[in-house]
């Protein structure tokens, strides 16, 4: 049982970096495997980066070299840095926790999520 709360979501003109944090809150975020997904109208909610609880990165095949995820235990905050922004990447931006600590982009492991936060690349 853990909360998570997104932030960082604005508009952001098409080329330039945004960086999203996850705070969390309730649990012993240290021992969670995090992970970033992503939703648009009328699409499923989809994988986008993560990083386990021993510290290892994942990404979308189509994330990387763009994306980054990283994690700071002792501000219990999960963060994903995004640069070269393209107008696809418009989506609400959710976080996720589980407690699987080989985890990666399945939905299915992951049983605590936040609320989302809205991601405008103009272009």
């Amino acid at each position: 049982q853990v909360q998570l709360v997104e932030s960082g979501g604005g508009l952001v003109q098409a080329g330039g970096p945004l960086r999203l944090s996850c705070a969390a809150s309730g649990g012993t975020f240290s021992g969670y495997s995090m992970a970033w997904f992503r939703q648009v109208p009328e699409k499923e909610r989809e994988f986008v980066a993560g990083i386990r609880s021993g510290g290892t990165t994942f990404y979308a095949d189509s994330m990387k070299g763009r994306f980054t995820s990283s994690r700071d235990n002792a501000k219990n905050t999960l963060y994903l840095q995004m640069n070269s922004l393209k107008f696809e990447d418009t989506a609400v931006y959710y976080c996720a926790a589980t407690r699987s600590a080989g985890a990666g982009g399945m939905r299915r492991l992951y049983d605590n999520w936040g609320r989302g936060t809205q991601v405008t690349v103009s272009s």
